[in-house]
Formats: structure tokens, C-alpha cells, sequence
């Protein structure tokens, strides 16, 4: 018998006619073949216009869903005659209704893209996303809408946020459109655990075989359910669900207001750095049912599906919630403040080692989320940043500021409090000029200039000057100097393939070319494992003969080489810190500084 399981109160059936009614079938499962039905009742108008969403909240990319859709069919209810139809746009579907108004439409949606933010289907589960699977009726997205689900097999169950309609089998109530977008769909045999915080209940689904351990997953789960909690006074909902995907390498999470998904390796749990990074994907999409699903820009107040919703606030939206997620874990006791600032330490590698951070500021990231970000290429460390790691590390500056002009009284804690007393709680969208408003009404001080320089700008981060405070300092380390040729190489099919060079680099100045097959060096022999070892046998300006092999043409450059760089980057101590620091470092991290 199968089973439905929810983690929201249930709905009551009543008499009165559903307007919109979707069954999802999935009769062979290995096909990857969702079959949806769908229902349209109390119909007035001659024409039905259905439009299926090209992208999905919280992942800034136009994904262009209607691309799995095919089978496509129409029939009058009472009839049962075919209706006629056709495609206005990629998206866009109309059908001619004449004086119909029970109106039912079959289509098929091919699913196998396990992500977060697509559908799977195959012989071992099903999983959708609303804005992936459904259409949407224009005027008609608040309307109620029923889902019932045939699972493919008699012994799946059903999970899902959204409330199970009493008296009707494995059939769910959204209360709107935007909460059936919000609401994702497990079928299958995934594992169900229960557990109670705050006196919430809770729900954790794992999907897949590896070694996860359920029982520490959720001892640290309801850690950080605590601690987040405590920040935002409280917990804005009766039920959550945590939905993990244990994949092969996949890595990833997207949040919901009720739910998230997560999807990561399945055998990434017994490494203690591997778990940790598990926690903190945890910690960023529960973060987010605060910063984004509730607490979110004016842009992303009312969703258009068809297109792409800009805002420069993605910086905030993401990068807020990326730093809390490498300090959360660290408030809840999951590792020590070592860790966290060694984790620390690896974001600013990554900010410093990715040249982009010169070139594009964080709020232009933001608003060019749509074509940059999800749409990397060869080029795209040389001219972009992304805004969840410009955005982190600008609000680990900002939470310095605070606490340091104001004894660790005030912090960015109180920057996302007052913006859920002010915008999250009533779900009023902010603007860019409210969000700093408030920032500066923490600060006690005016951020123009800060604003300008590290949002709006590219001016370099002043790390030390914010860390120095609390008696720490970030140094650049490297173990063995390299002389510098900026490329990044990768065997890939017996071929050692470049797959990057940095701007102005003097491979760059040579010529060298992104896809350019690294063959020799000084007529040797060179693959990119060696590539770091056999440099380390030259000393800066050293030119060096360079052979690779160009669109099939063999070329021989001359690169001089250049002075090395930083490996990497570390948080560690001043020499000798004083009282006020190390009482600063206290107030920030709960430990001494040590």
C-alpha cells in the first residue's frame, strides 16, 4: 500500500468543484517519462492560454523547462472530443476552447537531470519541481490547485511540504501557484526520520545508498535549527522537510519556504571536512527560509516565470546566508573556531586567486546572475565574480565593522533581525537603498564610501584592516615557489587540455589559448601534472620554449615567465595580540584567541 507522507497540516476536501487538478503518473519509471494530466474546470473564456516557467526561484538562470515537454493533447470533458491548439512561443501553449468549460490536457515531461532544480525519473524514485513539471494559467495563479500522484510503484510513498487533502489518496493541496513552485515532490523509497525542535516538528528524507548516518545528520541538523532560531527569534513555520539526494558527485541545495533540497555524494560523509561541508550547505538552505524566501529584494516579490527577474541584491540574498553558513556550524558546536577560520581562509583563496574580482563588481554579479554565473566558460575567472563568494567575504567585512565600532554589541546578527522585522515577517520586498539604510541604522555610521568601493566597486577587500581588531591577520602562503606562467591545464582523454589563462599572464602575452593542447616544454615532454614540478626548475624572467598544439597547428611560444604567486591564503594571529583583541576575538567567536 502506498504510503503518502507530508510534513504540513492537512487539507479538507469539499464539495465544491476544483478548478485545477494535476495527476502525475509514471507508469515506466526507466522511461523517464512523467505523464501529467491536467484539469481545468469552471472555464469561461474561448481560448486556454498555459505557460510553463523557464526558470525556478533561487536558481538565477533561465532553464528553458519547456524543452523536456512532449505529447502534448487537449480534450473537451464533455465531448471527449480533441481540441485544437498550437504554440504561441517556447513556453507557450493555447488551446481553443470554444464553450468548453471542463477542459483536460496530457502531456509528458522527460526527466533525468537529478538537481536540485530539475526533475528526476527513474526505477528507483521520482522527483520533481513545480516550476519544472507545471503550467501556470495566466489569471489564474492564485487559484487553488490539487496534485494526486500515481507513484510507479505500489510500494513508493509520497513526500512533499505541501498538505494532503483529507479523503483523497496521495493528493495535495498548494494554495497558489508560487506554492506549488515551492513545493518539491519525492516518490519513492526514501528513508523518513522524524524529529521534534522548539517544539516544530520536523522531517529528514534521504534518497539513495552511502554512508550518511542519519542519527548525526539530525543531532546537528536540530543544532543548527537552535542556533538560526535564536538569531531570528523563533521559527516562521509548524513543519519543515529536508529532502537529500545521495548521488554520485553531485553537490547542491535549494531552498523553499517549508522544505529544501539537498543533493550530495553519497559516500561524502565520513571525512570529517567532506561532513563539515555537508553541514554547511544545511546551515546556507535553512538560512534561507529567512534571507530570500521571506526576506527578499522587491524584484523577487512577485515572480515573473517567463523571464528573467533582475536585482543587484543577490550579494545580500547569497552572500548573507554564505557567510552564516560557515558560522552557524561554529556557534552549534559542529567544529571549532579553527575550522571555521580555516574555512575562512579558503574563501579568500578563492576570491583572491579568481581575477574577475577586479573587474566585476558584486551588485553587477547580482544583476548578471541570468548569463554569468550558471553560464561558465573559459574566459569567465578573468572578467566575473561570483556574488555568493564577493558577497560572503563583504559581509564578514560588515560584521567586523559592526562589532568593532560598537564593542560586539551590535553585529550582522542585528542587520538580519531588523531586516525580518521590517521586510521578512509582512514579506515586503526591499530595495537596494532600504537594505543599506538599514545596514548604516546597525552600523551607527554612513557606508557610502563602503558601499562604493566593495559593492559597487572593485576595489581590493581590506581583510587585515577589519581582522586586525580582533587580533588576526591574513598572510599568503606558498610552499615552494612557482615561477609564473598562468594556465591551468587538465588531462583529459590522454590529452593535456588547457582549460584557462589568466588575463595578462605571460601565457597570455604569449599567445596561449584556452582548449590549446600542452604538449612540450623546452622540447620536452610536459603533461599538467608535471607542469608545476618542471617550472620550479626555472627562476623568474626565465623565457622558456612552449609547445602546444593550436586548432591542430603546432606552435612553439616564447613565455617569460613571471614572479610566483600566492598558493593560498591564512587567517592567523598577530604576534603579540593585546587585551582588546583578544577580548574582541571573544566576543565574535565565543572562544579565546589562541
Amino acid at each position: 500500500m502506498t504510503e503518502a507522507t507530508t510534513v504540513r497540516p492537512s487539507s479538507t476536501a469539499s464539495s465544491a468543484i476544483q478548478a485545477i487538478h494535476y495527476q502525475v503518473a509514471m507508469p515506466q519509471p526507466e522511461s523517464h517519462l512523467f505523464e501529467v494530466t491536467l484539469q481545468v474546470q469552471g472555464w469561461q473564456q474561448g481560448a486556454l492560454d498555459l505557460k510553463m516557467p523557464v526558470w525556478t526561484p533561487g536558481s538565477y538562470l533561465v532553464r528553458e523547462y519547456a524543452k523536456h515537454l512532449q505529447n502534448f493533447s487537449a480534450n473537451a470533458d464533455d465531448t471527449k472530443q480533441p481540441l485544437p491548439w498550437h504554440k504561441v512561443s517556447k513556453n507557450h501553449w493555447q488551446v481553443e476552447t470554444g464553450n468548453t468549460s471542463a477542459i483536460t490536457v496530457r502531456y509528458r515531461i522527460f526527466a533525468n537531470e537529478l538537481t536540485v532544480r530539475t526533475n528526476h525519473l527513474d526505477a528507483t524514485h521520482g522527483y520533481f519541481n513545480g516550476a519544472a513539471l507545471f503550467f501556470f494559467i495566466p489569471g489564474w495563479e492564485q487559484q487553488r490547485i490539487w496534485v494526486t500522484i500515481a507513484p510507479g510503484q505500489p510500494d513508493w510513498r509520497v513526500t512533499t511540504s505541501l498538505p494532503p487533502v483529507s479523503g483523497k489518496s496521495n493528493t495535495f493541496e498548494a494554495v497558489d501557484f508560487d506554492t506549488l513552485v515551492d513545493s518539491p515532490f519525492e516518490i519513492g523509497g526514501q528513508q523518513l526520520y522524524n524529529f521534534e525542535v522548539l517544539g516544530k516538528s520536523h522531517q529528514l528524507a534521504i534518497w539513495g545508498r552511502g554512508n550518511a548516518n542519519p542519527e548525526q545528520i539530525i543531532a546537528d541538523t536540530k543544532k543548527i535549527i537552535e542556533v538560526e532560531a535564536q538569531l531570528y527569534g523563533g521559527l516562521p513555520y509548524d513543519h519543515y522537510l529536508f529532502l537529500l539526494h545521495l548521488s554520485a558527485n553531485g553537490f547542491g541545495g535549494l531552498e523553499h519556504k517549508y522544505s529544501c533540497s539537498l543533493n550530495f555524494p553519497r559516500f561524502g560523509f565520513r571525512a570529517k571536512e567532506q561532513y563539515y561541508r555537508f553541514m554547511q550547505l544545511v546551515a546556507h538552505e535553512f538560512f534561507h527560509l529567512w534571507n530570500v524566501k521571506r526576506i527578499r529584494p522587491q524584484a523577487l516579490e512577485v515572480f515573473n516565470y517567463e523571464q528573467e527577474n533582475y536585482t543587484s541584491c543577490l550579494w545580500f540574498c547569497e552572500g548573507a546566508t554564505s557567510y552564516y553558513d560557515l558560522v552557524i556550524p561554529q556557534r552549534a558546536g559542529i567544529y571549532e573556531t579553527k575550522t571555521f577560520l580555516e574555512s575562512l581562509g579558503k574563501e579568500i583563496t578563492r576570491l583572491q586567486k579568481t581575477p574577475g574580482r577586479k573587474v566585476q563588481p558584486a551588485s553587477e554579479s547580482s544583476w548578471d546572475a541570468w548569463i554569468k554565473l550558471y553560464r561558465r566558460d573559459a574566459n569567465s575567472d578573468n572578467f566575473e565574480i561570483s556574488y555568493y563568494l564577493k558577497g560572503e567575504m563583504v559581509c564578514l567585512l560588515l560584521d567586523l565593522l559592526i562589532r568593532t565600532r560598537h564593542g560586539n554589541q551590535r553585529s550582522l546578527d542585528d542587520v538580519m533581525r531588523h531586516m525580518w522585522e521590517q521586510f521578512g515577517q509582512e514579506e515586503i520586498g526591499y530595495t537596494p537603498q532600504q537594505l543599506q539604510g538599514v545596514i548604516e541604522s546597525v552600523a551607527g555610521l554612513n557606508l557610502g564610501s563602503f558601499f562604493q568601493n566593495y559593492i559597487d566597486g572593485t576595489t581590493e577587500l581590506p581583510f587585515n584592516q577589519y581582522l586586525e581588531p580582533f587580533g588576526l591577520q591574513v598572510v599568503a602562503a606558498q610552499e615552494e615557489p612557482v615561477p609564473f606562467l598562468g594556465i591551468k591545464a587538465k588531462l583529459k582523454q590522454g590529452k593535456g587540455l588547457v582549460e584557462f589563462v589568466e588575463a595578462m599572464s605571460p601565457a597570455a602575452v604569449a599567445g596561449v589559448n584556452a582548449g590549446d593542447e600542452l604538449l612540450a616544454i623546452d622540447g620536452l615532454r610536459v603533461t599538467p601534472e608535471q607542469l608545476s614540478d618542471r617550472l620550479k626548475d626555472y627562476e623568474v624572467a626565465d623565457t622558456i620554449e612552449l609547445t602546444v598544439f593550436h586548432q591542430d597547428e603546432l606552435l612553439t611560444l616564447p613565455v617569460t615567465l613571471g614572479a610566483p604567486q600566492p598558493s593560498r591564503y591564512q587567517i592567523v594571529s598577530v604576534e603579540n595580540p593585546t587585551e582588546a583583541q583578544k577580548q574582541n576575538f571573544a566576543g565574535w567567536l565565543g572562544t579565546p584567541l589562541g
